[in-house]
């Protein structure tokens, strides 16, 4: 059985995540939908990471296996006229081995989230940015970040309702940037792992927020982070400014 595997976009703003619910909007039930519509298949798809109500994508991966082998690219363009006009598109479609499997070959995924630091709210892009009205310090939200990088127990940030059998994770990298837009700008956090706690990156953003605007030195970070107190964090970082950016294999 031929295995595809797709490279998707999409804005998270109307759907209630990825993983298909039985009467809520998401990613995974609008593809499998437009699936069904161009094979007449009821194919399953399998993703690199599940993302949240609310959290975009630029280059999430799924596979999914169909009974006939299709062309790459009318698979692609297919499932982009059944999409139509949900804000979701197929980038590119491929044909991959059966031992190909999107969720569990990956080996890195990647992060980024947009914090637009200004008074003023966003116009253009507030289905995209957390903005955040009051002064931060990029420079020490990115020094407080690199506590957080390692091997670590990531309790302290991690949602209650996680299932995921251990909060040890191997944080590769949470880069902070401030990116000049005229007077203000956006302060762009990078993050990668092989794989993340429910919530993590949303809970780190939070936190370091309040580094970033003096409530919390880098030592303080680095103490939550030993000791597992949540009450000590900063708060859950809105999903909209959250984009899945990509997956190495």
């Amino acid at each position: 059985m031929p295995r595809y595997k797709l490279v998707i976009e999409y804005d998270g703003a109307p759907f209630c995540g990825w993983q298909r619910q039985t009467d809520d909007p998401t990613v995974q039930g609008a593809i499998e939908a437009a699936v069904t519509r161009f094979s007449g298949e009821q194919a399953r798809l399998v993703c690199a990471g599940r993302t949240d109500a609310g959290v975009h994508a630029t280059h999430q991966v799924a596979h999914v296996d169909l009974t006939k082998a299709w062309r790459t690219d009318t698979v692609r363009d297919a499932l982009n006229a059944h999409l139509r006009p949900q804000p979701v598109a197929v980038i590119a479609a491929e044909l991959v081995p059966e031992t190909f499997d999107a969720r569990h070959s990956a080996i890195r995924r990647h992060y980024r989230y947009r914090i637009l630091n200004r008074r003023s709210p966003a116009a253009l892009t507030r289905a995209h940015v957390w903005q955040v009205p009051w002064a931060l310090d990029a420079e020490l939200m990115h020094i407080a970040a690199q506590r957080l990088t390692g091997l670590h127990d990531f309790t302290a940030f991690r949602a209650a309702d996680c299932q995921a059998k251990s909060p040890v994770r191997t944080l590769e990298k949470l880069n902070v940037t401030r990116q000049w837009m005229g007077q203000h700008g956006e302060i762009v956090i990078e993050t990668c792992a092989r794989s993340f706690l429910h919530h993590q990156v949303r809970a780190m953003v939070g936190t370091l927020m309040l580094a970033g605007c003096r409530r919390l030195s880098a030592d303080d970070v680095a103490d939550i982070l030993a000791t597992g107190d949540k009450t000590r964090c900063g708060p859950l970082a809105p999903a909209c400014g959250l984009t899945f950016v990509g997956v190495d294999y």
